[in-house]
């Protein structure tokens, strides 16, 4: 009989089930006859099986990796539970077809279905009742057969040959597992405890060493005497194996002590590793002990360290779980428990630092300022958790690297862009094989103090999947009133994380997840002005790609005229990222030039910038003439920085149909019907004639068609284009707006002004209008980005009306009528 199906299921120890009851249901006779009475469903999800075969009323495990497979076991466990198992013809078939299953099998129930660690999935049959396949209906996305029951012939109750030969199967069983070392004695007691004759029968046929073929075999045989005779000749050939397989062990056997073979052998490991010039195990362990009288332990870690290594020193050096266990106490021995950097709270200092490495960002500089004076005057590192957020390449990383420099305190970063696995945070249970702690401890092991300067970069980027919920997994850690106990699965033990300065990153911060988001003090980082991006990349992009080069100072330079020509004709971001792509390029056409002695401007000029970089392609008008109706410069925010946006509308003869194009958003779409509805109502006081609307449609376009747009930003801009439009007169020359309307005519306030404001700005806009709400918003903003702006502030759309729409009709006025 098999040793493998009995007790045990594969891989899976008893605890993960109640009891063994659960591994060998003894089936009853009235059990059988319940779930003969069971009727048979006339199509069934078919599951081929590659190297066994299931017997009605026999529970097994099946362990499924392929993707039908699993597909069919998750939509039948969450349905009705049942369905059908054939076992394949060639085992070796990984997409078996109609042709390669065999036609009889049997209608299983699912009792219990359980994901593996490494994808796969195991589920736990039953068998009930032999069935044969009519027709394949289908193969996708897994395989369905129209099914027959195939009666089970059954002696008669007073035969008495059928009778002796039950008992003589199960005297064979009983004898069988006696002999078999490998099979536990408990088994006799599930083949004594069943009554059911078919049961039985059944029972011992899955349970034997017999090839799919064999077994298959068994399961066609219709007649419960002939399939019972069957599997008696086969039963009498294994313990025939199996006695003469014992007989030959018995005559080879040394009898050695056990005790004395483990000893002789650990001796002989011992000598070995010595002439090998390594260190022992005792020794090494020895050395263990002594490491940790040195460690800053409170008690509770020193025994649990104790323990731990009292563990390792009974275990067999051979097991996989001693390499386990000697990672585990390595890694305790290594981690900075009670270690601290001293901190340098010189602030003055800690400004010129912030000031060196990054030009502009006052107001978060400040802010980091402030956060280490309380810190020195607390003297006490509970902080609360900052979130840098804003465009990429504006220095959000560079910052939390000044910061720890001007603490004098380790910097560790970690990127957490596309991490989906909980694991990663909070480590892997020791159970697993090659179980390693999370990236959090990992990072506090190298930087070697349990108070670095830690930044959580792109925490923004993070997802979700059956690994778990990485994001939930960092609340613990971010978290200043439970962070002083944080739990790593591989660890086992509470690590004080609240002396660390957490410093994370985000581009966008609606992508985190509310609950994280509470427990973070947000700093919001916009982007440059042109006068910054030059002076940065004078300061610090020039600098630091001469040297990136190979080249110095003397054999190139470049002014401030030709960086803010790179600036405005080659790159239009918040950040500075492309800005030095395009300053690398220019200091490698020089290199090449050095390189092969070639003769080179050591100034750049104009010219050289053009024939390096090419013609400017982002130098186009500022904003659209106003010589045509219906063009309006909207703003909008981007998750790269502001940015200006044109609305554009037009009127042909029809039906009075408003069409809306440029791939917008729900919001902007509605924002389009909300300003059409509100000129259709206020026509007269506007000068329109309401049968305008009758007699023409209306076509509302915002350019760029390829980039999705939406927002509430330009519902004010939409508006006072269709008004252009209708009554064909000219908006005022370079003004922008932004902001939403209501039906009633309300203006409301928008975000993002900052970003927004530096975009106008770029665009050599003179004039903006502003819901009267979002003044706050200005009043923050340096008054050195301001200059050159003229700001107005509305609460009603007719002031907005009369401070763009100009009386001036346009060229080429259409009679609209």
């Amino acid at each position: 009989m098999s040793n493998h199906k009995i007790l045990t299921i594969d891989n899976l120890s008893l605890q993960e089930f109640d009891s063994e009851a659960e591994l060998i249901p003894l089936l009853t006779p009235e059990d059988e006859e319940e779930m003969n009475n069971e009727e048979l469903p006339v199509s069934l999800p078919i599951l081929p099986l590659r190297n066994t075969v299931l017997f009605p009323g026999v529970v097994i495990p099946i362990s499924a990796g392929r993707d039908k497979s699993i597909r069919l076991i998750n939509d039948a466990n969450a349905g009705g539970k049942i369905i059908g198992v054939v076992s394949q013809i060639n085992e070796e078939d990984e997409d078996p077809s109609k042709d390669d299953i065999h036609k009889i099998g049997t209608v299983a129930r699912i009792l219990r279905v359980l994901k593996m660690p490494d994808g796969n999935v195991t589920v736990i049959l039953q068998g009930k009742k032999r069935f044969e396949i009519d027709e394949i209906v289908s193969e996708d996305p897994y395989m369905t057969a129209q099914v027959k029951e195939v009666e089970e012939v059954r002696p008669d109750e007073n035969d008495s040959e059928f009778t002796a030969i039950l008992d003589s199967v199960k005297e064979l069983a009983i004898q069988i597992i006696k002999e078999s070392p490998n099979i536990p004695s408990e088994a006799t007691f599930a083949i004594k405890n069943i009554e059911s004759q078919s049961f039985l029968i059944n029972f011992v046929s899955s349970n034997m060493n017999l090839t799919v073929k064999e077994k298959q075999g068994l399961l066609s045989i219709n007649g419960l005497k002939d399939r019972a005779l069957e599997t008696l000749r086969y039963m009498n050939v294994e313990l025939q194996k199996l006695e003469l397989k014992n007989d030959i062990q018995s005559k080879v056997r040394f009898d050695l002590d056990q005790q004395q073979r483990e000893y002789f052998l650990h001796q002989q490991m011992k000598t070995i590793q010595e002439e090998l010039g390594g260190v022992s195990q005792e020794e090494e362990m020895d050395e263990m002990g002594q490491k940790a009288k040195t460690k800053k332990w409170d008690e509770k870690t020193q025994k649990h360290f104790e323990k731990e290594l009292s563990k390792m020193r009974r275990m067999n050096p051979q097991s996989p779980d001693f390499g386990i266990q000697r990672n585990y106490l390595e890694l305790f021995l290594e981690l900075p428990w009670g270690e601290y950097s001293k901190d340098k709270f010189d602030l003055k200092n800690a400004q010129k630092i912030l000031d060196k490495d990054h030009f502009g960002l006052d107001e978060v500089k400040k802010r980091m300022i402030e956060h280490l004076a309380v810190l020195k005057l607390r003297n006490d590192m509970k902080s609360p958790i900052i979130c840098l957020t804003g465009p990429p390449g504006v220095g959000k990383t560079s910052i939390g690297r000044s910061v720890a420099e001007a603490l004098g305190r380790e910097y560790v970063r970690i990127s957490l862009g596309g991490l989906r696995d909980e694991a990663e945070i909070r480590g892997h249970r020791k159970t697993y094989i090659g179980a390693m702690p999370g990236r959090i401890i990992q990072s506090l092991k190298k930087a070697g103090t349990s108070n670095p300067v830690f930044i959580l970069d792109e925490i923004d980027k993070l997802s979700s999947s059956h690994s778990g919920d990485p994001s939930s997994a960092l609340l613990e850690v971010l978290d200043p009133e439970q962070n002083n106990a944080f739990y790593d699965n591989f660890l086992e033990m509470g690590y004080d994380l609240s002396k660390v300065m957490f410093i994370a990153t985000s581009n966008n911060m609606g992508a985190i997840q509310p609950a994280l988001r509470d427990r973070m003090e947000v700093i919001k980082m916009s982007g440059y002005t042109i006068e910054e991006k030059v002076e940065i990349a004078k300061r610090h992009l020039f600098p630091k790609q001469l040297e990136a080069h190979g080249l110095t100072a003397k054999d190139l330079t470049i002014g401030k005229k030709q960086l803010e020509k790179i600036v405005e004709g080659y790159t239009r971001e918040s950040g500075v990222r492309n800005l030095e792509t395009k300053i690398a390029q220019v200091i490698r056409n020089a290199a090449k030039s050095v390189a092969m002695e070639e003769e080179y401007n050591k100034k750049v000029t104009d010219e050289d910038i053009v024939a390096i970089l090419g013609v400017p392609r982002l130098e186009r008008d500022k904003y659209e003439n106003n010589d045509v109706a219906g063009v309006v410069t909207g703003l909008a925010w981007t998750s790269v920085g502001g940015d200006i946006l044109f609305i554009e509308s037009l009127i042909s003869e029809g039906k009075g149909s408003l069409s809306i194009t440029g791939n917008l958003g729900t919001v902007m779409k509605e924002s389009a019907t909300i300003a059409l509805e509100y000129i259709k109502a206020n026509a007269k006081k506007l000068g329109i004639s309401s049968e305008i609307f009758q007699k023409y449609n209306i076509h509302l376009h915002v350019p760029e068609g390829a980039t999705p747009k939406d927002g509430p930003s330009a519902g004010i801009a939409m508006l006072t284009s269709l008004v252009s439009l209708l009554t064909q007169k000219k908006v005022k020359k370079s003004i922008a707006m932004t902001g939403e309307i209501t039906l009633r005519g309300k203006v409301l306030p928008v975000g993002g002004i900052k970003e927004k404001i530096l975009a106008a700005k770029r665009a050599n806009i003179k004039e903006i209008i502003l819901c009267h709400e979002n003044k706050s918003d200005i009043d923050e903003i340096k008054a050195e980005y301001l200059e050159g702006l003229t700001f107005h502030y509305v609460k009603e759309m007719s002031e907005v009306l009369a401070l763009a729409v100009t009386d001036q009709p346009v060229k080429n006025a259409k009679a609209i009528k």
